[in-house]
């Protein structure tokens, strides 16, 4: 037994890094597989409203694009289903009653996505028009729902929900229930939103580099529709933010703690703009502090009090800095393309056009990597604020990881296969990239 526990002990740290490392690397995948759809119905769309086939040409350009990161994203998602059981048998031993009913439904939801992607994919020219933009539509649809329910399962293990622990014995189980627990809506909400943002934003920063070096309709059309469907979704995504700080506020008040560097209990409470927790002072230095801010924000009531970190058992508090420093990187890039969502409106409203500046080309290229780093920020937060809970408030990390020997080598050797992964990915796309566009209309 005490072998066992010092084999759990010694494989804590490569399960988690291999566990984050490949969330890390799919997580990508996945928001441009859920993100792509849209763009590419788009442009199909205004190629059928026009006969232009340019608008076809960036369709199905963009077709070739989504079924890469499909194909890559298929074999990823499928690596993480697996981890789950190989690295945390004894969560899935445990609770796989309780919350196996979403990865179930994942499933099915993954079935018809590439029944359609494949059906779309080499449907141009075989289908009538309006039918192959019609088979698009599932893609679409199945990828959002691929999205929901891998969320809602991430959401219960933040929010356990749906049965009763009785005598340490699971009973009464209710799948739908744990699905539908208080996080779901924010927290599904939360990452749909990001998925659009990280491929609106990823898409338009490679066709605000294209422009940069010369003009042209094709990229103009792709620059200004994939603008179109991140920035309206920036407020969206700010309120959406609130929504979902309220709802940790009162599910898990640790990792709102953490977020915010708070280390004492207190009435209207700051909230930090950037600082450095320091847990051995228990302050947050060189922070802005704006009175009453946290609590108005968490709570609806500048006077609310929150719970500081202090007031939690020393076991139970998650790596403060690692914790606050991601929800600031994320919330600074947030604010960032508020800022460039306004910019864009204001010249909007004065000349009926978008910014055409080199600065704010600029600008647009660089909110594709930051809408990454935003994107893997939150789940920073998301995952790290939950420790050193697996199960919140049920079952630790520490309890739920793999005795079986060989988690070291198995990381270095998925270090290693990722590694070809991604350098075969980018080189595809750079190769798709390089195909030579044949502009069949002036018009922009």
């Amino acid at each position: 037994m005490e072998l066992s526990l010092a084999v759990a002990a010694d494989n804590l740290r490569p399960a988690r890094l291999q566990m984050a490392f490949t969330l890390g690397f799919h997580i990508i995948l996945a928001c441009l597989g859920v993100g792509l759809p849209l763009l590419m119905l788009a442009a199909e769309w205004r190629y059928l409203k026009t006969g232009d086939l340019l608008w076809k040409t960036l369709a199905r350009r963009w077709s070739k694009a989504f079924a890469v990161m499909f194909a890559i994203g298929a074999v990823t998602g499928t690596v993480l289903s697996f981890e789950l059981g190989l690295l945390w048998p004894e969560f899935m031993g445990r609770w796989g009653a309780v919350i196996g009913l979403p990865f179930t439904m994942e499933g099915f939801a993954f079935f018809v996505e590439a029944i359609f992607a494949g059906i779309y994919l080499y449907g141009w020219d075989r289908l009538p028009k309006r039918v192959h933009w019609l088979t698009g539509w599932p893609v679409a649809i199945s990828g959002f729902f691929s999205a929901f329910f891998v969320v809602t399962a991430n959401s219960w293990m933040n929010a356990p929900a749906g049965f009763r622990l009785v005598e340490d014995k699971i009973i009464d189980v209710d799948p739908f229930a744990a699905m539908f627990n208080v996080a779901t809506g924010a927290q599904v909400t939360h990452m749909i939103v990001a998925a659009y943002l990280v491929t609106g934003f990823s898409v338009a920063s490679f066709y605000a580099v294209q422009l940069l070096k010369r003009v042209s309709a094709y990229d103009r059309r792709a620059f200004t529709l994939s603008l179109l469907l991140a920035l309206p979704l920036v407020p969206v995504q700010m309120i959406v933010g609130d929504w979902s700080a309220k709802v940790v506020a009162k599910s898990q008040p640790v990792k709102l703690a953490a977020m915010e560097g708070i280390f004492d209990t207190t009435t209207r409470a700051p909230l930090h703009i950037g600082g450095i927790p320091n847990e051995k002072t228990k302050t947050t230095d060189f922070a802005i502090a704006i009175p009453g801010a946290l609590s108005w924000m968490a709570y609806g009531d500048i006077d609310a009090e929150v719970t500081g970190l202090n007031d939690f058992p020393a076991e139970d508090i998650p790596p403060v800095a690692v914790v606050h420093i991601a929800f600031q990187i994320m919330v600074s890039i947030g604010g960032f393309m508020m800022l460039v969502a306004l910019w864009c409106l204001v010249v909007f409203i004065k000349k009926r056009r978008w910014p055409e500046s080199k600065a704010f080309l600029g600008t647009v290229v660089l909110l594709g990597p930051l809408s990454v780093i935003a994107l893997e920020a939150g789940w920073v937060v998301t995952e790290v604020g939950r420790q050193p809970w697996i199960v919140q408030g049920y079952m630790r990390v520490s309890e739920a990881v793999t005795q079986a020997p060989g988690v070291w080598n198995v990381f270095y050797l998925t270090l290693a296969i990722y590694s070809v992964i991604g350098v075969a990915t980018v080189s595809i796309l750079r190769q798709l990239a390089k195909v030579p566009v044949v502009e069949t209309s002036d018009g922009a």
